[in-house]
């Protein structure tokens, strides 16, 4: 592959890909059955702006390589920071001595040598934002005061921040594979306080991708974080009930993430999951479609092959309500009998029917109920499905927010709630793996007074 222009790093993709070929070389010298390894490189900057004042500016470079050898099915693994020659060779050595000592494991190896992807296509993943440090500062600054000023009831800042990331990834294994690519990551975010004393509240917002020209404008993401910080001021407790709640699309991916974590191999396997065979069954009402599309150019879980070299494609997770397919590596595949899914190293935009309309218009279909804001604890029991969290958001009356609530618990059974999605809007959050609207939920119990 043509080396990515990564002055920056003091290392290009075919130096890492040297160091790459040469490693599982030394791996097999050394009777290696099998061997894969990783290298990248990344740089960064971080400014946070509190108050107009600079209160952190951070330069970050990163370096990192890792060696995996398989002894049969024995396996060792070792690490560095250091890609000097010697740091390794090193490292392979103490990856081949981990190896020789360790149990047998039927299920270890390397992904089988025919789903290696084959002509990785490009994505789009390296748009890079040249910022000098004046530049993100003057950013950070711009952003903080555009919520600041936004009314006079915000009386602090956390501050505004801004981060531009780039970086080089190579992974190669004994099956003659070898790829890499470079990826960008920006972000800009505010977090505010409002009010006084007893009654002051928090709220934020960002925007984050790897096109610095498709992120809000420092003042939208200042001025939003205002408008949330300042819905929240004068909460209060709701009487214990039982009533339709709204996750919002940034909020509705975790929800969601619950229900990838009981799909995935590991959860599976170990038979730790509410949601153990499932395949062809009912999970979400029919009509939901959940897609996984890893070829999105400039998504941010876009990824030409996954972290064992599988070539990612096209496929459907959930069709028409029921479930179609796990997610899988070639371990936790190997381990219930089936074959690797492309998802060693996570899930790659998975993508959510909706067509419900705005958040508004979810808020007018359910009538009254609870709008979630923030969700806090971790209650989520991916083996028995329930789900218990704290949280705080609005009371919703005719469809339209009548106050702010604070400090009360939502609750349910992940099966039940998956089942009782009542809509799922179009107002999509691209900003991580999974791409859903707002999502309205049938009922769930809300612990009050």
């Amino acid at each position: 592959m043509a080396a990515h222009p990564t002055a920056e790093f003091g290392m290009n993709s075919e130096q890492l890909e040297s160091i790459v070929e040469t490693s599982l070389a030394r791996a097999g010298a050394q009777g290696a059955t099998q061997a894969e390894a990783g290298a990248s490189v990344g740089t960064g900057l971080s400014v946070t702006v509190r108050r107009g004042e600079v209160e952190t500016l951070e330069y970050q470079r990163d370096r990192s390589f890792t060696v995996t050898v398989y002894f049969g099915h024995r396996k060792g693994s070792a690490s560095t920071s250091d890609l000097s020659s010697a740091a390794i060779t090193e490292s392979v050595e103490k990856a081949c001595s981990i190896a020789r000592y360790t149990a047998e494991d039927p299920y270890a190896g390397l992904a089988d040598a025919e789903l290696m992807a084959q002509d990785p296509p490009d994505l789009r993943l390296d748009q890079p934002w040249p910022l000098t440090p004046d530049q993100a500062i003057s950013l950070a600054t711009v952003c903080e005061a555009a919520g600041l000023d936004a009314d006079r009831r915000i009386s602090n800042s956390e501050g505004g921040t801004v981060h531009t990331g780039r970086g080089v990834r190579v992974y190669g294994n004994s099956h003659g594979f070898l790829g890499s690519y470079a990826s960008t990551s920006h972000s800009m975010s505010c977090v505010l306080v409002a009010g006084a004393g007893e009654g002051m509240e928090r709220d934020y917002w960002y925007t984050s991708g790897r096109d610095p020209n498709a992120l809000l404008s420092p003042e939208e993401v200042g001025r939003k974080a205002a408008e949330r910080t300042l819905l929240r001021l004068g909460g209060r407790k709701i009487e214990t009930c039982t009533a339709p709640v709204i996750f919002p699309a940034e909020l509705a991916r975790g929800f969601l993430g619950n229900f990838i974590s009981a799909i995935r191999g590991t959860a599976q396997y170990r038979r730790a999951s509410f949601l153990l065979d499932a395949l062809g069954q009912p999970v979400f009402p029919a009509g939901v479609n959940i897609d996984e599309q890893p070829h999105i150019p400039g998504a941010v879980a876009s990824v030409p092959f996954d972290s064992e070299g599988v070539a990612t494609s096209d496929r459907a997770l959930v069709a028409d309500g029921a479930l179609q397919s796990l997610v899988l590596s070639s371990y936790s595949a190997r381990k219930l009998g089936l074959q690797t899914t492309g998802n060693a190293g996570g899930i790659h935009n998975l993508v959510v029917s909706g067509g419900a309309g705005s958040l508004k218009d979810l808020m007018a279909a359910m009538g009254r109920g609870f709008l979630v804001n923030e969700l806090m604890g971790q209650g989520v029991n991916i083996v028995t499905g329930d789900y218990s969290r704290g949280a705080s958001g609005f009371w919703v009356e005719n469809g339209e927010i009548a106050f702010p609530v604070t400090e009360i618990t939502i609750a349910g059974n992940l099966r039940e709630m998956l089942a009782g999605i009542r809509a799922i809007g179009d107002d999509v959050d691209v900003r991580g793996a999974i791409r859903t609207g707002s999502i309205l939920l049938e009922n769930m119990r809300i612990a009050g007074d």
